[in-house]
């Protein structure tokens, strides 16, 4: 009884983490990260050259201008919590 019980538990465990769904979920998470960190790191490098040039420096040119890249992130997390 106690083999069957620890065999299943390993055979749930096994299943889960060679998933699909996770592996492509993981994937999208790592995707999501990287861009809201380029955009936060984007934004305040722009905020460091407008502070020590006293210029307006043009971010609509950035890849995440407009992107709430947080909220994806965010969205993102939930759906990974729920998996």
């Amino acid at each position: 009884m106690a083999w069957l019980k620890e065999r299943r538990i390993a055979c749930l465990a096994e299943s889960v983490l060679n998933s699909e769904v996770l592996d492509k979920t993981v994937a999208r998470l790592v995707v999501v990260a990287r861009n809201d960190g380029y955009a936060q790191g984007y934004t305040k490098c722009s905020q460091h050259v407008n502070s020590a040039l006293k210029v307006n420096w043009d971010t609509s040119k950035s890849a995440t201008y407009g992107v709430n890249t947080g909220a994806a992130l965010a969205a993102l997390k939930t759906e990974f919590d729920n998996l």
